[in-house]
């Protein structure tokens, strides 16, 4: 199990494959196990990195910060740490939200950004997440029995065609979540509102939204499409916020293409990593 040393907690990751790197982000209640079948396609031509999240999976945190800011440094540290120069950033949900954030920060370390079902505007947010953001909520949702797991079946399974898998996946996770985390990770990306911070961003962006999103609204692909010049949506119709797994062939045909298209020279020199032999895939 790959682990990180930082300032702020030890980072858990998975990596699998050669090649140009290319970091995944997870969402909130989520950890690297969401990219599991992203990773094994990803991994026939990139280095793919998985990382959790301060406070998710199997990652720690030891100064008590949660917040969105604090999982952008995460990735910072990370690349510098690993030596990844430059690399394509994909997140999920919270994931993608701070994958932007990253780009808007250290936009010299990003070459391009894909996200899926990513709030630009945090009061998108389903009204029942929004609401769990509050320290007083959270508590009552985390502790009382029955709260957490079915608020957690009923988002996965109106959120989602494959939702017997999600389900289990995420109820898996939420069980090492922390209360901090819980609260701290959702309440701060409610809070957050990238609108101003994407309009002198040159990589290109890739916005993918599931057409039936419960959980964060679909026409923020809109909104990503409004601030940001050089991004560009892809429409999910027949998926809720899990288009990884709604629609995975389509998925990975359209973050596969995306990834290899119209890197620059330069880019892909600076970002490219040692070679090393395949890593098997990575299990749990």
């Amino acid at each position: 199990m790959p682990t990180l040393v930082t300032d702020r907690g030890i980072v858990h990751y998975e990596v699998y494959g050669r090649g140009r790197p290319v970091i995944l982000l997870h969402g909130w209640l989520g950890s690297w196990a969401l990219w599991r079948d992203t990773i094994e396609e990803l991994g026939k031509e990139f280095r793919t990195y998985a990382i959790d999240f301060y406070g998710y999976g199997d990652s720690t945190e030891h100064t008590g910060d949660f917040s969105v800011s604090n999982h952008v440094e995460l990735v910072n540290q990370f690349m510098e740490k690993l030596g990844i120069v430059k690399a394509p950033l994909v997140g999920h949900s919270m994931g993608g939200t701070v994958s932007l954030a990253v780009a808007a920060r250290y936009p010299e370390k990003v070459v391009k950004v894909a996200v899926i079902g990513s709030p630009i505007e945090g009061q998108s947010l389903n009204p029942l997440l929004k609401m769990v953001g509050y320290k007083g909520i959270a508590q009552l949702a985390y502790k009382t029995p029955f709260v957490l797991p079915i608020t957690i079946y009923l988002l996965t399974h109106l959120g989602s065609r494959n939702s017997g898998r999600i389900h289990r996946m995420v109820r898996e996770d939420a069980s090492k979540v922390s209360l901090n985390a819980f609260f701290q990770s959702i309440g701060t990306l409610r809070d957050t509102d990238l609108s101003d911070d994407l309009h002198d961003l040159e990589m290109p962006i890739l916005g993918c939204y599931g057409k039936s999103d419960i959980i964060v609204s679909p026409k923020q692909g809109k909104v990503l499409c409004d601030v940001a010049a050089t991004a560009r949506e892809e429409w999910f119709s027949q998926s809720g916020h899990f288009p990884m797994m709604d629609e995975q062939e389509k998925f990975l045909k359209t973050l596969t293409e995306f990834l290899k298209q119209d890197v620059p020279t330069q880019a892909r020199q600076q970002s490219v990593q040692q070679r090393t032999p395949d890593a098997p895939v990575p299990s749990t």
